[in-house]
């Protein structure tokens, strides 16, 4: 790429020019909309349109002369190769949560000068980190006005889609019956009204689903809730009148999407406010009038959804049938393909897999980007094929498969690792460590109300006796046809804090990693869920907890190391396979079913 004529450099260079005319010296862009969503719609993806770099996560700040992107280890060769002639340096930091541009912006900016955001996109929790920060070392910040929106020609502008019902048999809690436990906890948090932003709350709580965010089967809408009723503010002509009219008879009224902020103002002296500071941006908390207390707790809804009913439990075993169906479809494809000499490529994964997908009972997307990685490709976590750049499946390595799908009755996220052609002992020796650590992590139990960081261990420790590390977290709370990360439960190296603390009916990931840069890349995913574990009777340590491995597929076997798994660990893998067998059987015929049975034979 010509450096002189790169897009994003001449993106920077004009953001600079806008910035000196406003007496601003840098400006920090977040990677995130007003309701501090994962997935964002166009509108708001400055980050990407500003730096070029595509990742789901990381932070850019410009100054007057200088620009860096903050990632981490998932991203490092993805953003390298993005930002080539950019002009935009990659800073690396450990982890997703770091907050290693605030210190940055802290030693870099001069005293007396000032930093802008968007406070309309700054979580509130991250605006008081960041203004604590530069207040310390002398700097100003603006939050009042977005640069950005100045230099965008043809911003995109805010989503259109319409809003549907999430119907029984599959909703299967009354949006009156949640509401009224979200005013339960209203209550005892002192609070007469109670402001949700994210979107994946809203969807749940009002059992309503959309599509303006990719993958994710959410909307954009703030909601008030007070004692007698609720206010969904969404975009005219999203919601029809029939379900408009659902919505009125259970207590919900509706009003335009940039009303919000004007009802937060209005609120009236002497009201309480519940809101979660992680879930809400600082510009509309700026909003709330001096008369009203607010009271700073995490939302409600996000420890209520978390922990999945017994009949929402019924729903996404069947979603997670119907997944390992297709992905038993789809491989049984593949394989042949590979028999006959076809030429294979990451997209071809991608083409077909979601075929497959799509033929099944209650699917309606994808929860996620299909992530296809051969050899050197899989190396990178949030890899993703495009047809301008992509491999072809060929000669001797591994292919790393991580898909997901969203049906109405669940949200998939399974990963599997494929042999291509002769592999190396070194390869089968990393595949083993992996595979141990999703079997550990699996297989253990923990008292209930255990802080969910403090299991990352387990996942690692057979990778951390071989010196192996892997630098993202090892499991992520999934939504029910929800989005596919949600918390408040994540096992990872967070920080724990008290909503973290894991409890029965709570779907979780487990996918430790090995990555090999310029080699290859190994990563074993499963869903699971919290169940009670039976104790020994008279025990007096309280009620314990296990997994429940919910995904059902075959984990190759033709991978593994034999030498490196103790008997305990093969009987687990056997069990595994014996149950993915039963369960998907009756779903498969022909080639489907001899592929299923082929690769769930018992490991000797």
């Amino acid at each position: 790429m010509d450096t002189r004529t790169s897009p994003f450099r001449l993106r920077v260079e004009r953001l600079r020019e806008v910035l000196q005319r406003d007496g601003l010296h840098a400006l920090l862009v977040p990677s995130a909309d007003p309701h501090l969503s994962e997935y964002l719609p166009g509108r708001w993806q400055a980050r990407e349109w500003l730096s070029g770099f595509t990742g789901s996560m990381g932070t850019l700040v410009v100054t007057v002369d200088q620009a860096a992107l903050f990632a981490d280890s998932r991203y490092w060769v993805q953003a390298e190769a993005e930002l080539a002639g950019s002009g935009i340096d990659l800073v690396k930091i450990p982890t997703g949560n770091a907050s290693a541009h605030v210190d940055w912006l802290a030693s870099h900016v001069p005293a007396g000068r000032t930093v802008a955001v968007d406070g309309q996109v700054l979580g509130l929790a991250a605006a008081q980190q960041l203004r604590a920060a530069l207040d310390k070392a002398g700097v100003k910040l603006r939050t009042d006005l977005d640069p950005v929106d100045a230099i965008w020609p043809g911003r995109p502008p805010l989503p259109a889609e319409p809003v549907y019902e999430h119907r029984a048999p599959h909703a299967t809690l009354p949006r009156a019956d949640k509401l009224a436990k979200l005013r339960a906890s209203m209550a005892q948090h002192g609070a007469s009204h109670h402001f949700v932003s994210t979107v994946d709350d809203i969807a749940w709580i009002t059992n309503l689903r959309g599509s303006d965010v990719s993958y994710n089967p959410v909307f954009l809408a703030h909601l008030l809730i007070d004692a007698q009723g609720a206010t969904l503010f969404v975009g005219d002509g999203k919601i029809d009148a029939a379900l408009a009219a659902t919505l009125t008879a259970d207590g919900v009224q509706l009003a335009p999407y940039p009303q919000a902020p004007l009802a937060l103002a209005a609120l009236p002296a002497g009201s309480v406010l519940l809101v979660d500071p992680r879930r809400v941006t600082f510009g509309l908390r700026e909003q709330v009038p001096g008369h009203t207390r607010v009271v700073e707790a995490i939302n409600p809804s996000t420890l209520l959804k978390s922990r999945k009913s017994p009949e929402e439990a019924a729903h996404i075993r069947e979603a997670m049938a119907e997944d390992g169906a297709a992905m038993c479809e789809f491989y049984a494809w593949f394989e042949e393909a590979q028999v006959r000499g076809e030429r294979l490529t990451e997209l071809t994964v991608d083409e077909h897999l979601c075929a497959a997908r799509a033929r099944r009972q209650g699917f309606v997307g994808l929860s996620f980007n299909t992530i296809a990685g051969f050899a050197a490709n899989g190396a990178m976590p949030h890899y993703r094929a495009t047809p301008e750049s992509h491999a072809v499946i060929a000669g001797d390595g591994l292919l790393l498969i991580d898909s997901g799908g969203q049906y109405l009755g669940g949200t998939t996220d399974i990963t599997r690792v494929w042999p291509i052609g002769n592999v190396s002992a070194a390869m089968k020796r990393d595949y083993t460590l992996v595979l141990k650590g999703t079997m550990q992590l699996s297989r253990t139990r923990f008292p209930r109300g255990t802080l969910s960081p403090t299991l990352d261990a387990l996942a690692r420790a057979p990778m951390w006796e071989q010196g192996i590390e892997f630098g993202h977290g090892t499991g992520h709370g999934v939504g029910y046809f929800l989005n596919v990360h949600e918390g408040p439960q994540s096992i990872s190296k967070a920080i724990p804090d008290a909503n973290m603390a894991m409890e029965t009916g709570m779907v979780t990931s487990i996918e430790p990693g090995v990555y090999r840069p310029g080699q290859w890349g190994v990563r074993i995913e499963n869903l699971v869920m919290n169940v009670p574990a039976t104790t020994p009777e008279g025990s007096t340590f309280g009620e314990f907890l296990e997994f429940e491995t919910l995904t059902l597929c075959p984990i190759d076997t033709r991978c593994i190391e034999r030498t490196l798994l103790r008997d305990d660990e093969v009987a687990w893998l056997n069990g595994y396979h014996a149950t993915v067998r039963a369960r998907l059987a009756p779903r498969v015929s022909g080639a489907a079913l001899e592929w299923l049975n082929q690769r769930t034979q018992p490991l000797a």
